[in-house]
């Protein structure tokens, strides 16, 4: 009996590991092309790109309660689900968008789908790994998945360049990816869980790391909404523009999540966020005023540097989890205290994209990137008031 449940442990890690690689596929086409795609279509403003994250980030912010809501279900079929309504979204974002609310009903469709999977695929893969090395399988799995997504940027920056690629098409085959990972979700056995509704906690304690949150939710969103725009509005870039800094930036970024792994346990979480804040600041001013540093050509050239450097920085949000992971007074606070991070995080993200975009339209988008450094700045005060202790207890499944 032992031999068979091992050899079924051993299909269902194989038929995981597949699922990452389709699920690493579609965000490789989607993301390249989404924020192109807004504009392409449907023209839309920097208001109205601002405004959509409200909707798009919602729900992320009530990921817990959605995953409440099919408590009944394993994780690996909760996991199915989350595929096949990320797979609709996907779908009808290529063909059933006549109009810009439906736009928005099959982007909020979407979202659903991407937030529900995304606590499910860490519980799967520590459910597959052998005991003691749940972080070698995640490591793994987020291998793969990385690997493909830079077939999905390849693709994109080809299809864009070479053959006049639509965007339907784009969408059509990233909701295959989501459907062929339902696929093999479905043929995963499930395993009996003891897994219980999922709380959020508040502690006084954890103030700080809360706090940190609520700078990371504001920093996140006025670089994830505003700095492809800027591309896109200020310097006039196509989807190939992002496919191929998609590639640099995540065979750059391999490398460097596991030096900043190292880094942090070297110098600690309040030199790595404090670093983090100052280079923040550098890239908000090379994305304001790029254009006015007299650079002439070289200063879109700047700007795909910061672009790269933007999202390689954004792997430092770990030293917020190992901030938190040492100050917990216990292994059972950990979870419902990340959870309760990543509330706070979407609540600050839903609002301020949307005043940022009132800015851009008022004062010009120089303003947006001058308050997302007043933002790195107060991150980078918060930083000073981390105090490092070791860990109290050993707690294997951190990185999960």
């Amino acid at each position: 009996m032992q031999q068979y449940t091992e050899a079924r442990k051993k299909r269902d890690f194989f038929l995981f590991m597949v699922t990452s690689i389709f699920l690493g596929l579609y965000s490789g086409l989607y993301e390249p092309s989404f924020n192109n795609y807004l504009n392409d279509v449907f023209h839309i403003g920097e208001v109205a790109r601002g405004g959509l994250e409200f909707p798009r980030e919602l729900p992320g912010f009530l990921v817990v309660f959605t995953t409440g809501l099919l408590i009944f279900l394993p994780d690996v079929r909760i996991a199915m689900v989350a595929s096949l309504i990320l797979a609709t979204g996907l779908l009808g974002l290529g063909f059933l968008s006549p109009s810009f609310p439906w736009l928005i009903v099959w982007m909020i469709t979407w979202s659903v789908g991407s937030h529900l999977s995304m606590p499910m695929e860490s519980s799967i893969g520590v459910a597959l790994s052998k005991p003691g090395q749940e972080g070698k399988t995640l490591g793994q799995l987020g291998a793969m998945k990385t690997a493909a997504s830079l077939v999905g940027f390849l693709l994109v920056w080809l299809g864009f360049r070479y053959i006049d690629i639509q965007y339907s098409t784009i969408f059509a085959l990233a909701g295959l990816c989501a459907i062929a990972a339902a696929v093999c979700l479905f043929f995963m056995q499930p395993l009996k869980t003891n897994r219980k509704r999922q709380k959020l906690l508040f502690k006084r304690k954890y103030l700080l790391f809360y706090w940190l949150n609520v700078l990371m939710g504001a920093r996140k969103q006025v670089f994830l909404t505003f700095a492809p725009w800027v591309l896109i509005k200020v310097f006039h870039q196509p989807v190939t523009t992002f496919a191929a800094l998609g590639l640099v930036g995540t065979m750059v970024g391999i490398p460097f999540r596991a030096l900043l792994g190292r880094a942090i346990d070297k110098f600690g979480e309040r030199i790595i966020i404090a670093a983090e804040s100052i280079m923040l600041v550098v890239i908000c001013i090379g994305y304001g005023f790029a254009r006015e540093l007299g650079l002439g050509s070289l200063a879109i050239w700047l700007v795909f540097a910061c672009y790269i450097g933007d999202q390689l920085l954004f792997a430092c949000n770990m030293a917020r989890t190992t901030y938190l992971n040492k100050i917990v007074d216990s292994p059972a606070d950990l979870t419902p205290t990340l959870s309760m991070g990543i509330t706070i995080d979407h609540l600050v993200s839903m609002s301020i994209p949307f005043f940022g975009g009132l800015l851009w339209m008022k004062f010009g988008y120089q303003y947006v990137f001058m308050v997302a450094a007043m933002i790195a700045l107060i991150n980078l005060f918060a930083a000073f008031q981390i105090k490092t202790e070791k860990p109290v207890y050993t707690n294997t499944s951190a990185g999960a």
